[in-house]
Formats: structure tokens, sequence, C-alpha cells
């Protein structure tokens, strides 16, 4: 079965191991970031058996679906999302598969993100880097977690590790979420708040880890963000479809919070051109590198490769819409 990986960006599933050890039986070609236009894209994908999809990087509607008549079953790593139009692969008889993954590397760069605002560690490096030595330009000094609230939102597998390591750290945790995860939290000894605005107003640091569904989309507003203290740091690694499109950017510019930590842009790749906070001095950005991390690329794609191996053998697993299944 023909096999392609579109749109790794570093090139970096061809180095992998797990490719190897995975895709024995598999003709397998990993591609870098493919173009926006269209027909360019299918040109590049047309002979596709099987795809491959790195989380959400790449797009698939009906428009591409109609120009891969080949095509036959799309893996995806880790789970499916709103990036692949389910529905149209199965008018068109293409089956979605989906893996696994492990929320260790984002709750690790989640933590890493609060670390490095919070003492400024960008702001440091680069006067260092200009030769100037605990100087930044201004006034203002990094800070310590320790004593201070760290509030999460929500208690799923992600935000369970970040009130971990937020009580290592010597930190008051605050959680809200919907009912199972306020129970969770509160099984494990975690204070939860009697409402989200509370969250916002009371911590020092907060960070999002709720699932993206049309009922969270856009739930992060502008009321939301005018709880929050002058200083707070608002950490966002999860999507950015959660807050509602300008209002992070005008809470920055009003004073609320103070700091932000993104990880994730409502346009990926982003660029300065398109996305102004990139380039907002009270903001640390990186290029949502959640799961970007050899552990997690060895787990993605071994799963996904072996959903394809299972589908080209006859036994196909974990299929979202199995009903593709009996067109076959």
């Amino acid at each position: 079965m023909r096999v392609l990986i579109p749109d790794d960006y570093q090139r970096a599933c061809a180095a992998l191991p797990a490719l190897e050890a995975h895709a024995a039986g598999l003709d397998v070609q990993v591609l870098g970031a493919l173009p926006d236009d269209l027909g360019a894209r299918v040109a590049l994908l047309q002979d596709a058996q099987a795809l491959v999809l790195i989380r959400e990087r790449t797009r698939i509607d009906a428009a591409l679906l109609d120009r891969l008549p080949q095509l036959r079953v799309i893996s995806q790593t880790g789970k499916v999302g709103a990036h692949i139009d389910v529905t149209a692969c199965s008018a068109r008889g293409v089956a979605v598969v989906e893996g696994t993954g492990s929320p260790i590397a984002p709750a690790e760069l989640t933590w890493a993100l609060i670390m490095a605002a919070m003492r400024r560690l960008p702001a440091y490096g680069g006067a260092l880097q200009a030769g100037r030595w605990q100087d930044t330009g201004d006034a203002t000094l990094g800070r310590t977690l320790h004593g201070r609230t760290l509030g999460v939102w929500s208690y799923g597998k992600i935000g369970r590790i970040i009130a971990g390591y937020g009580r290592a750290f010597g930190m008051d945790v605050l959680v809200w979420g919907g009912e199972a995860a306020r129970a969770a939290a509160q099984a494990d000894g975690y204070a939860v708040v009697e409402s989200v605005d509370a969250l916002f107003a009371r911590s020092d640091v907060l960070s999002l880890h709720r699932r993206l569904v049309q009922a969270t989309r856009h739930q992060v507003d502008a009321a939301l963000l005018a709880h929050m203290k002058p200083d707070a740091l608002l950490v966002n690694t999860s999507r950015a479809e959660l807050i509602a499109p300008g209002a992070l950017l005008a809470a920055l510019e009003a004073g609320r919070p103070g700091l932000a930590a993104l990880d994730v842009f409502d346009e990926e790749p982003a660029t300065p051109q398109r996305e102004p906070l990139l380039t907002h001095s009270r903001v640390l950005a990186t290029p949502h590198l959640g799961y970007v991390e050899q552990d997690s690329y060895a787990l993605y794609l071994g799963t996904a490769l072996d959903n394809v191996r299972a589908f080209a053998e006859g036994t196909p697993r974990n299929v979202v819409n199995p009903e593709v299944l009996q067109q076959r």
C-alpha cells in the first residue's frame, strides 16, 4: 500500500527508528509542508492509497478528496479532530482511523512555558545575546511560582499533570471544569472554585486544557479575560479556538492579563504578518511544539502505521466511520 505522510515540516519522521520498525510491507514516503494551492497539493498526493496525518496540520475536505480517487484510508496520529471532514470521507468510501497519544510532552511544554514566562527567560536571554547583563530594558523582574495560585481549566489527562506540577512547586491549585472534572479534582485533593469567573479572577497563572467542541469554541471571551489580574499569566497549549478571535490581543492591550504564553494559533503555520500575538512584547510564543518531541512522534507514528497495515491486511481497527467498511 502506498502511504504518504504530508506536512512533516521538519522532515523528522523519516529519521525515526519507528518508521522503519512499523513500515514493513508498506511503501511509505514522507513529504514536507504541502503548498496552499489545491492543484499543487493534489499533484503530491494523487498516488496515495493511505495518508498518515501529523496531528491537525493537514486539512482533509471534500475538494481534496474528490481529486484523490486512489485514497482508501486516512490514519490519524492521535485522535481525529475538526481538520478531517469525516462525513465527506464516508461519502467517498475513505475510511478514517485514529490512534493514541501521551499527555506527557504537552504537559511538560506547558510547564516550560510557565517557568520561562514567569522568570522572563526570553527577555533576559535576548538581552544577554545583545551584550546586556541582567538588563532587559525595563525594571520588571521575573517571579517565582511558589506560594502563587495556579488555575487549571479543565482536569483531563493533561490538566491533571499540570495540577500535580503546580502542587510540587508549592502553588495553590484551583480547578474548574465539568461536573466529572470537578469531582475528580476534589478526589485528588485540589480545591474547586465556585465558578469559571472566580478561576480567572483568582489565578496568578491560568492554564487552559479544554477539549475543543462547539460548546467550548470561543468560550474564553473579553468578559472572562477582564477578570484576570494585571500581572497574571494566561497559558494556552490546548486549542487556539478556545479563545474568541481578537479577545486576547485586546485584553493584553487593556492590561488584563499581563502576560500570555501560547503554543497554538488560529491559523497555522502562524506568521508575524497574520498573527500580531507572535511579536507582542508580553507574549511568549512557540510554534505548536506540544507534541513535537521524539517519544511522542514514535508513539504517534508507530500506532498510525500499524493501523494502516491492519487496514491493508483486511483487519481494520479504530475506524471512526465503520459504515465505509460495508461499502467495500
